[in-house]
C-alpha cells in the first residue's frame, strides 16, 4: 500500500501558461500536504526537468502558446521506456480528452476546477504512479534473484533428474516453484517450462500461506535444535495437467545456506497402488459384497451421522427395515445362486426408490433398511414403503425362472421413538415383525400414535372420495376490484370442504391429499362446472354478469380433457365464455407446453380468459409469455406483502406491471390487505387488486349482495385537478413534529407527520408527496437509510435531513449518492428553514411540473422573488 508520507513527498510539476491556474493548483496541493510541488509556465522546459527530477505527476495544460500539451507528451515519451506517462491533462474542451488519452495521458481535469474532484484525481494518479514504480523496482530485483538462483539450481538438476520420485524446489519466502525434476514432469504430465509457470496450490502442493508457515516452522526448529533428523511427511493429492489427482507421500525439507535464500525441497512418491489397496479393504469392510449396498456396520455409522445432522437442522428421520416375505422358500427351491441373484436385483430396485440424500443398506440375510430424512410428518415414510412394495410386483427373472415376492416393512421415527441408531433399528425391526404377523405385504409404524396419524390421512382420503357423492364441496368467491373504476371486476373461486363433524376445512389441509391421490383432476372438473352454474345463477337473480376465475392444476392438462370439460360446462349452463377465466401457475403452463398452448388457444378463441397465477415465483420468462395465449398476470402475494416498505418487492412488482402492459396484458395483485398497498399499486398503474382489504372470500349469496350493492374501493386521495403541495415530516420527537407543523402550516402546505419510518412509508403510499423532511435519528433505521429507500421507491421526491446529529459521514455519503437533496441542522432558524423548504418545492415543480407553473405568481406558492429572478 502507498502511505500518506509517500504521497506527501511525491514530486509534482504544474505546467500552465496562466499564472493564476498555477497559483490555484499550488495552493490546493500545498494546503493538502504535498511538499514537493514545482511549477512552470514554459512548456519547453518540461522534458528536460523530467529527465533530471523524474516527476511522479505532471499536471499539464493542453492549450499553451509556443508548445501545446500534446507536443509536451511527445517529448516525454522517450523518457518513459515502458510508455507510462505520469501526465494529468487540464482542458476545458471535451473533444480534447480522447485525443489526450491516445497521446498517453492517464487522466484529465476539466476546467473550471472542482477542488474535491481535482484532489481526488491527483491522489489516484499518484497512487497509480508510485505503485507502478514500486512494481517496476520489484520486478528488477526479482529478475536478478532468479538469475542468481538459476545458476545454483542448475547444479542440482542432474542429480534431481536421476530419481524416479518427483522433486519440487520452492522459494521459502514466496512459496513459488523455482525448479522441478523430470520425475515431477512425468508424474504430473507437464513440460518443465509449463510446470514452472504453475502455482504451488495449482499443483496441489498446498496454499502459499501454509507453505510459508511450514518453512518458518522448520527454520525455527533448525535454529533452536539443529537440522531435523528426518524430513516432514504428509499425504496429499497432486493435480495432473489433465486434472486427474495423483495421491502421493510428500517429504519436505528446508535447505539453508548462508547469504542465500532458503529453499523448500519436496520429494513426492506416487502411492496410487497403495491407496487403491486401502480403498478396497475399506470397501470390503463397509459394503456388502453381494449387493454393493452399505453393510450393517456402515449403515449404523451413517445413521449416527444423519441423527447428529438432524439435531442441528430440526429434521425428522424415518428408519425402514424391509424383510422379504417367504425368501427362504425361494432360496431353498431355486438354490442359493438364484437366491443371491434375486437379492442383487432387489437391491437395484431398492436404490431406485430412494432420493439421493437418503441411504439404503443390507443388514444381513433377506433384511434391508432405509434412512429417510423428512421435514414434517411421516407421509414420506409411507410413500417410500408403498414404493418398495410396488417394486416387488414385477416378477424377478432368475436364469429362466420367475419369482414373485412381497415385503413386510417396519418404520421407526427419530426423535419420536428413539434418538440412537441401535434403538431405532431395533424398533423398526420389531415393527417389521408385526407387519409379517399381520399378514405380510404391508407396513407398520412402531408407535400406536403414528399409526393413528396415518389412519387419519387414509380416513381423509376416503372422506374426500365420498365428498362428491355427499355434496360436501363448496365454492367461496373473493372479489377482484378494478383500480381504474373502483368497482368489482370479477371474482376468484376458492374451494372449501364442509366436512361432517369437522366444519369448514380450508384447501391447505386437503389439497395435498387430492394431488397425491389423483383426485385433483376430478375436483378440478367439478369446480369448473360449479363456477359456471353459479355464473348462470347470478345472471338469473339480477346480480348480473360476474366474471369468475377458476384455478386449473397441471394434471388437468396431462390427465384430463380440459378443453372439453370447459366447453361442456359452458354449454350445460348457457354461460357466455367471456365470463369464465382460467388461472394457471407457471409450472402448469410449462408441463407439456405444446398441448397446453393448443388447449388454451382453442379456449381463448371461444372467449375464455387466461391468467397466470403467482407470477414471479416460477419460470417468469418473457419467452413463454409470448408463446402462450395470456390475458392477465397476477402478482404473487410474496411481492405485495411488503410492497410499501421493501424497495426490492416494489421494484419487482413495478417491473411485472411495466412488462405486462408493454405486452398488452392486464395485471392483478393478490393479497392486498391495507389501504397503503392499494394506493401504491393504484399509483403504479396496476389494473386490479384482490385481498382482505376489500373483502374476504364469501359464499355465493353474500357475494351476490355485495355486487348488487355497488360497493367498491374509495377513490385515490389527492385526486384534485391541482395537486396539493404535500410535505411529509418524520421525527420521533412529538414536540419537534408539532413545532414544524405550526411553522409550515402558514405556507399552505398539506402537512403529513410520522414518528417512525413504518408510518412514513404508509403515508407515502397513500399520498403523492413532493418533499420529505426527516430526522437522522429514527427508530429501526437511520434517516439516511430511510431516505435511501424513499429514493428507490419514490425517486421524484425532494429528500431533506433536518437533524441535530453531528455524525455527518453517513449524511454526506447519502448526499453524494443523491439520496438527500439538502442537510439542515437543529436548532433551526424559522425564516431560513421556511425559505429552504419553499426552494425545495420550487425545485420539485421545476423538475417535474405536474400542472403548476414554477415561479409564476398565483401558480407556484413556493416561488421566492429572488429565486424567480435568478431562474429568468
Amino acid at each position: 500500500m502507498i502511505s500518506q508520507t509517500d504521497l506527501c513527498h511525491a514530486r509534482i510539476l504544474i505546467v500552465d501558461d496562466q499564472p493564476v491556474n498555477v497559483e490555484l493548483l499550488e495552493y490546493l496541493l500545498n494546503a493538502t500536504g504535498y511538499q514537493a510541488v514545482s511549477s512552470t509556465t514554459d512548456p519547453r522546459v518540461v522534458a528536460g526537468w523530467h529527465a533530471e527530477h523524474r516527476y511522479d505527476l505532471i499536471i499539464l495544460d493542453l492549450q499553451m502558446p509556443g508548445m501545446s500539451g500534446f507536443e509536451v507528451m511527445e517529448a516525454l515519451k522517450p523518457l518513459e521506456p515502458d510508455g507510462w506517462l505520469p501526465v494529468l491533462v487540464v482542458t476545458a474542451q471535451p473533444d480534447h480528452k480522447m485525443r489526450a488519452f491516445e497521446s498517453g495521458a492517464r487522466d484529465f481535469i476539466s476546467k473550471p476546477f472542482d477542488p474535491i474532484e481535482t484532489l481526488m484525481r491527483i491522489r489516484n494518479m499518484l497512487e497509480m504512479r508510485l505503485l507502478h514504480a514500486r512494481e517496476r523496482g520489484y520486478n528488477a530485483r526479482l529478475e536478478q534473484t532468479v538469475r542468481d538462483r538459476t545458476a545454483e539450481l542448475q547444479r542440482f538438476r542432474s542429480a534431481m533428474d536421476a530419481t524416479a520420485d518427483a522433486i519440487f524446489l520452492l522459494d521459502a519466502d514466496s512459496a513459488e516453484v523455482v525448479d522441478v525434476n523430470d520425475g515431477a514432469c512425468r508424474m504430473l504430465a507437464y513440460p518443465r517450462a509449463e510446470m514452472l509457470g504453475q502455482s504451488a496450490s495449482r499443483l496441489g502442493l498446498g496454499p502459499p500461506d501454509e507453505l510459508r508457515r511450514q518453512a518458518e516452522r522448520m527454520a525455527d526448529y533448525a535454529a533452536a535444535v539443529g537440522p531435523a533428523r528426518a524430513p516432514e511427511l504428509a499425504e496429499l493429492e497432486l493435480m495432473r495437467r489433465d486434472l486427474i489427482a495423483v495421491p502421493v507421500e510428500l517429504y519436505w525439507q528446508l535447505l539453508q545456506r548462508p547469504g542465500q535464500p532458503s529453499v523448500m525441497l519436496g520429494v513426492a512418491r506416487d502411492i496410487s497402488e497403495r491407496r487403491q489397496s486401502e480403498e478396497l479393504l475399506q470397501r470390503m469392510a463397509h459394503y456388502d459384497s453381494l449387493t454393493g449396498l452399505p453393510n450393517r456396520t456402515l449403515f449404523f455409522k451413517t445413521l449416527g451421522d444423519v441423527i447428529a445432522l438432524a439435531q442441528d437442522k430440526a429434521w425428522r428421520i424415518a428408519v425402514l427395515v424391509v424383510g422379504l416375505d417367504r425368501f427362504k422358500g425361494v432360496n431353498d427351491t431355486l438354490g442359493t445362486g438364484r437366491g443371491d441373484e434375486l437379492l442383487r436385483q432387489f437391491s437395484g430396485r431398492l436404490v431406485q426408490c430412494v432420493r439421493i440424500r437418503d441411504t439404503a443398506g443390507r443388514l444381513g440375510g433377506d433384511e434391508f433398511a432405509l434412512i429417510l430424512t423428512m421435514n414434517r410428518d411421516q407421509q414420506d415414510a409411507v410413500n417410500a414403503a408403498n414404493e418398495v412394495r410396488e417394486t416387488l410386483r414385477q416378477p424377478f427373472e432368475l436364469e429362466g425362472q420367475q419369482a414373485v415376492l412381497s415385503a413386510s416393512i417396519g418404520i421407526a421415527m427419530y426423535p419420536d421413538d428413539a434418538t440412537d441408531p441401535e434403538t431405532l433399528v431395533k424398533y423398526a425391526d420389531t415393527a417389521m415383525s408385526r407387519a409379517k404377523q399381520a399378514g405380510r405385504d404391508g407396513y407398520r409404524f412402531f408407535t400406536a400414535g403414528m399409526n393413528v396419524q396415518v389412519l387419519a390421512r387414509l380416513d381423509m382420503e376416503l372422506a374426500l372420495r365420498r365428498a362428491f357423492d355427499n355434496d360436501e364441496l363448496r365454492l367461496h368467491y373473493q372479489p377482484k376490484v378494478n383500480l381504474h373504476t373502483g368497482g368489482i371486476a370479477g371474482v376468484e373461486s376458492l374451494l372449501r370442504w364442509q366436512r361432517p363433524g369437522f366444519g369448514l376445512v380450508y384447501p391447505a389441509e386437503f389439497v395435498p391429499v387430492l394431488e397425491d391421490t389423483g383426485l385433483v383432476v376430478r375436483v378440478g372438473n367439478w369446480i369448473i362446472d360449479a363456477a359456471c352454474r353459479q355464473i348462470a345463477a347470478w345472471l338469473r337473480d339480477g346480480t348480473g354478469p360476474v366474471r369468475v376465475a377458476v384455478n386449473v392444476a397441471s394434471r388437468q392438462f396431462v390427465e384430463g380433457d380440459l378443453e372439453q370439460v370447459v366447453r361442456d360446462a359452458l354449454a350445460r349452463h348457457a354461460v357466455p365464455a367471456e365470463l369464465l377465466e382460467l388461472e394457471l401457475t407457471e409450472t402448469a403452463l410449462m408441463s407439456n407446453a405444446d398441448r397446453t398452448i393448443t388447449v388454451l388457444k382453442n379456449l381463448r378463441a371461444s372467449g375464455v380468459k387466461v391468467a397466470i397465477d403467482d407470477f414471479g415465483t416460477g419460470y417468469s420468462s418473457l419467452a413463454y409469455l409470448q408463446r402462450f395465449p395470456i390475458d392477465k398476470l397476477k402478482i404473487d402475494i410474496a411481492f405485495v406483502r411488503e410492497i410499501t416498505t421493501n424497495p426490492n418487492d416494489a421494484a419487482i412488482a413495478l417491473a411485472i406491471i411495466s412488462m405486462a402492459h408493454s405486452l398488452k396484458l392486464q395485471v392483478i395483485a393478490e393479497g392486498v390487505e391495507s389501504r397503503a398497498q392499494l394506493e401504491y399499486l393504484r399509483r403504479s398503474r396496476c389494473d386490479e387488486i384482490q385481498g382482505y382489504f376489500f373483502s374476504r372470500p364469501l359464499p355465493p349469496d353474500e357475494l351476490g349482495r355485495l355486487v348488487r350493492s355497488g360497493s367498491g374501493v374509495p377513490p385515490a386521495p389527492g385526486t384534485a385537478s391541482q395537486p396539493p403541495q404535500t410535505l411529509l415530516i418524520v421525527d420521533e420527537d412529538a414536540n419537534v413534529l408539532a413545532a414544524l407543523h405550526r411553522l409550515f402550516r402558514r405556507d399552505g402546505y398539506q402537512i403529513l407527520t410520522a414518528a417512525t419510518p413504518t408510518e412514513a412509508f404508509e403515508l407515502l403510499a397513500l399520498h403523492p408527496v413532493q418533499v420529505v423532511v426527516c430526522d437522522q435519528r429514527l427508530p429501526v433505521m437511520s434517516g439516511t437509510e430511510f431516505l435511501s429507500k424513499v429514493k428507490e421507491m419514490y425517486p421524484e421526491t425532494i429528500r431533506v435531513i433536518l437533524s441535530g446529529d453531528t455524525g455527518l459521514e453517513a449524511v454526506l455519503d447519502a448526499i453524494n449518492r443523491g439520496a438527500i437533496y439538502r442537510f439542515y441542522t437543529k436548532p433551526w432558524d424559522d425564516t431560513q428553514l421556511r425559505d429552504n423548504i419553499r426552494l425545495a418545492f420550487h425545485h420539485y415543480w421545476l423538475m417535474h411540473g405536474s400542472g403548476k407553473l414554477a415561479g409564476a405568481p398565483g401558480e407556484d406558492s413556493t416561488a421566492l422573488p429572488r429565486v424567480a429572478q435568478e431562474v429568468k
